[in-house]
């Protein structure tokens, strides 16, 4: 068995005892090879034999990229595995700017030595002494003499390592370890059981008993012999995990953990997570779908989580997008274009916990006697380690195919009512039983069942079960069991079955046969994790392969020779009009009264930037998806360039979209997923323009890069270029801007400028009016469907009765009461920047268009009483510099829709 998994990217001084064996590099070991890509910088490797003391040799690689100094990264592999399971990352890592080393643990790859199971004095030294290595390079940036910058990440066994250095030698700065454990007594003796299969698992995959150091060796052989875990072997385990130097570990940690995973559960992140902060230190936690027992890695989604982390705290990047504090991915059914899981995440500013939002769900259930058989034969199947894979019998849990396996007579099991509404349990839920006895000890395996409404279907999520070992039971005695931490939504009609079975195939049970009689003494008491938000939907597949499959059903109709009727024929008078929409209406699904779209009628001209704006439900969506041609009007037309718009209209090849959330190829560069994007479009490579649509963009060198290392500003400036490809005559943007700071909205501000600027049009939908209010030459104001307004930006704004009068100089105060006093004007006073006028309410404002034209209008928005007011100014020969509306868009918005936003 391999444990090998996917691997993923990414204080305090060890002791004088290790600091005593110096490294030393081997004559003749050293060789250089270098690896490159058309677009990125040159990866130069070195691979070193070290020798760390005591006769052991620890294999290494090194891998730099371009000149200067830069922080370090020790990437470790997982248990079984190598340095080689790691090239890849390390490569990339180099790319990115950094110098990163790989080694080989002892005993594994071709590095001597025995297993120690990260031993503080064997595998914990090594790292220090790469730590020494590294000061002296000339590439690695030091915070100080011998003291690096330096991170390490790694799965399972190395991400062990990785929380173990960190407590060991304070020049480590940031970790990021991966599906591993915090106390691995806790992991391999979970409350005081023998998890017999994994622990096989390990002496086999490490080569075998002999491969270990001795006294792991004599360990494991007492406690696989008796079945029951001893002191001696838990205060071993103890003091080679993390949690031995817990409080000593203070560097930003973001810690990756498995929901597919009976080795190292997602109880042991949260206890990491627990000792880390309390000593104060930055720590995210991810909850990915896979694990050791299989499922989806989400590898490209971590790899870049955990190189942004390092790009945070090694390169102190403080605009580094590290991810929400706390996230979980959910499984939402299945692809049915090729099975596989779809997956989404849940994300919270804080981290819940095991413990929050709880509540409690009655269970039924008379008292329960049932038998633990000699031997523990048959014993009931759960998780099966070691058959993980791609898939496994927990990837099949979460898809909703029950797998899991209790003989009658061998456990006892409670069971709520249906549920009135969806539960989502995200934590450990807990549960108070009596344990009787007819032997001293008793062994349980507690687990819960999501149970369908038949009552036949049911359902062991993540294949997980909590064992407890019962003492001095035969008088009975009331325990509390933790259950296994889920993340699980139980559907509205479906049930809760508390299960307590006496044997389990992953775990020693006592071979001697004994009876348990088992009752309730509480009810089940479920975490619900009430700040988690989940995220929206992916875009569906259809996104990608609608122009494709759109230039097939359009050659396929041509080739039999059907019609779809006579085509509405283009407008030549509109032959040169970016868009216009007459009498636009769509009611919504099912109803004959009820619209989304009402009535709309606009116009758009060439080198505009309209914003449409609305409050939610006022129709901006609905109206850009007809536009796109993606849903049919119930009445009026949309025409772009005098063609009438339908679903697979080719006049659509000069509309290009951007819709939020734009999803890219996170190992591929910029460049590369642009180009496959047009691939799909299976228009000709030369239409692509790609490189203006680069230049517009701004995306620079950046684009020679893996998706996985943009910033949020960056992507979106990416999935803006993707819309502009093939230059588009009509670019529509639908929240170009959410999720950005304040200098990558600057930055996109520029983008739709500049590319309005060259004679072509932009549509953008946005809620940041103030944005709006600085990047639109034009607007579109709608609420509940209907056309508000519509006319130039400073027309709208300057349609209020408050206007600034900017001077050129002072004036007295005898001026200033004669301004006061002039027709139409209510009140006149000195503000910053001029003079603040108040014109007499008019009769209605002035500009509102209702179904006209979107059309040009004098700069600053001056309007006839305005141009009055100017006159009266320059005959009292007040030195007016400007004269504009003193109004926001926020306030002319608020003022059109009567404050429904």
């Amino acid at each position: 068995m391999d444990l090998r998994l996917p691997a993923l990217r990414g204080p305090r001084r060890w002791a004088a005892t290790a600091a005593a064996a110096a490294v030393v590099v081997l004559a003749g070991t050293g060789v250089w090879t270098a690896a490159a890509s058309d677009d990125a910088p040159e990866v130069h490797r070195a691979d070193r034999v070290m020798a760390t003391g005591g006769g052991v040799k620890i294999d290494t690689s090194y891998f730099t990229a371009g000149s200067g100094r830069r922080p370090a990264v020790l990437l470790a592999h997982g248990f079984g595995g190598s340095k080689e399971d790691v090239r890849q990352q390390a490569e990339d890592l180099a790319r990115d700017g950094y110098a990163v080393m790989t080694w080989s643990a002892r005993g594994f790859g071709r590095s001597t030595g025995k297993i120690g199971l990260n031993d503080p004095k064997g595998e914990v030294a090594d790292v220090s002494r790469l730590i020494d290595w590294l000061a002296k390079r000339p590439e690695v940036e030091l915070d100080k003499s011998g003291d690096p910058r330096v991170g390490l990440a790694g799965p399972s066994y190395g991400g062990a390592i990785s929380l173990l250095a960190a407590g060991y030698d304070q020049r480590v700065d940031a970790i990021a370890p991966a599906i591993t454990y915090w106390n691995l007594a806790d992991a391999l003796f979970p409350n005081g059981v023998f998890k017999k299969l994994w622990a096989g698992i390990f002496v086999n995959t490490g080569g075998g008993c002999d491969r270990f150091e001795d006294q792991l060796c004599t360990m494991y052989d007492r406690v696989a012999e008796s079945g029951t875990p001893d002191p001696e072997a838990v205060k071993l385990l103890q003091e080679r995990s993390p949690s031995a130097v817990g409080e000593r570990i203070k560097v930003p940690t973001l810690l990756i953990q498995g929901q597919t995973d009976s080795l190292f559960p997602l109880g042991q992140a949260d206890a990491a997570a627990r000792a880390i902060r309390a000593n104060g230190a930055p720590v995210d936690v991810d909850w990915i779908a896979g694990g050791h027992d299989g499922g989806d890695m989400e590898a490209d989604r971590v790899n870049a989580r955990v190189e942004a982390w390092f790009d945070r705290y090694l390169k102190d990047e403080s605009g580094a997008d590290t991810g929400p504090v706390f996230r979980v991915t959910r499984t939402g059914g299945v692809d049915s274009t090729d099975g596989a899981a779809q997956l989404r995440g849940a994300s919270a500013d804080a981290y819940p916990g095991l413990e929050s939002g709880r509540r409690t769900v009655a269970l039924s259930g008379r008292e329960q006697e049932f038998a633990n058989p000699a031997g523990a034969n048959p014993p009931a199947v759960s998780a099966l380690p070691g058959i993980g894979g791609a898939g496994g019998l927990s990837q099949l849990s979460s898809l909703g195919v029950g797998v899991s396996l209790d003989f009658p007579g061998q456990y006892a099991r409670f069971e709520s009512r249906p549920l009135k509404d969806n539960l989502w349990i995200t934590g450990s839920p807990r549960v108070t039983v009596r344990v009787k006895s007819s032997t001293d000890d008793a062994v349980l395996f507690g687990k819960v069942y999501d149970v369908g409404p038949d009552g036949r279907q049911q359902v062991l999520p993540s294949q997980l079960v909590a064992p407890v070992r019962v003492q001095d039971a035969k008088e009975g005695k009331d325990v509390t069991l933790t259950l296994p931490a889920i993340d699980r939504e139980i559907e509205q009609g479906h049930r809760l079955r508390l299960v307590l079975a006496s044997t389990d195939l992953g775990y020693a049970s006592p071979v001697t046969p004994a009876t348990y009689t088992v009752s309730l003494k509480s009810e089940l008491n479920v975490p619900t994790a009430p700040g988690l938000s989940t995220a929206a939907a992916p875009l569906p597949s259809w996104v990608w392969w609608l122009p494709a499959a759109s230039a097939l059903v359009a050659l396929a109709l041509l080739l039999t020779g059907r019609r779809r009727g006579t085509a509405t024929p283009p407008d030549a008078e509109l032959a040169d009009v970016p868009l216009q929409i007459t009498g636009l209406s769509k009611r919504y699904a099912g109803s004959t009264d009820r619209y989304a779209v009402r009535d709309l009628s606009f116009r758009v001209e060439k080198g505009q930037v309209l914003g449409l704006l609305g409050p939610n439900g006022a129709g901006k969506t609905t109206t850009l998806r007809m536009l796109m041609g993606l849903i049919k009007p119930d009445g009026g037309e949309i025409r772009v360039f005098g063609h009438a718009i339908r679903p697979g209209a080719p006049v659509l090849s000069r509309v290009g979209a951007f819709v939020e959330g734009a999803g890219f190829l996170p190992h591929l560069s910029g460049r590369e997923n642009l180009e496959l994007y047009w691939q799909a479009t299976g228009r000709p490579p030369e239409d692509a323009h790609l490189d203006e649509a680069l230049e517009i963009a701004g995306l620079g060198d950046a684009l020679a890069r893996a998706v996985r290392t943009y910033s949020q500003g960056m992507r979106q400036r990416l999935a803006i270029a993707q819309a502009m490809l093939g230059l588009p005559d009509l670019l529509i943007l639908d929240e170009p801007t959410n999720g950005l700071d304040p200098p990558q909205i600057r930055e996109m501000r520029e983008v739709m400028i500049r590319y309005a600027a060259g004679g072509r049009t932009v549509i953008v939908s946005s809620h940041l009016l103030a944005e709006v209010e600085q990047s639109c030459t034009h607007l579109v104001v709608m609420d509940r469907g209907r056309l508000v307004q519509a006319g130039p930006v400073g027309e709208i704004i300057g349609a209020g009765d408050t206007l600034l009068v900017g001077l050129a100089a002072d004036i007295p105060d005898a001026l200033v009461e004669k301004v006061a006093v002039l027709p139409d004007v209510e009140s006149a006073a000195r503000t910053e920047g001029g003079l603040l006028v108040r014109l007499t309410p008019a009769a209605a404002p002035t500009g509102t268009v209702s179904g006209a034209p979107v059309s040009d209008g004098a700069p600053g928005g001056v309007t006839e009483r305005s141009a009055s007011l100017l006159v009266e100014l320059v005959r009292l020969e007040v030195p007016v510099a400007s004269l504009g509306a003193h109004r926001r868009l926020e306030d002319a918005f608020l003022t059109l829709i009567g404050g429904s936003a």
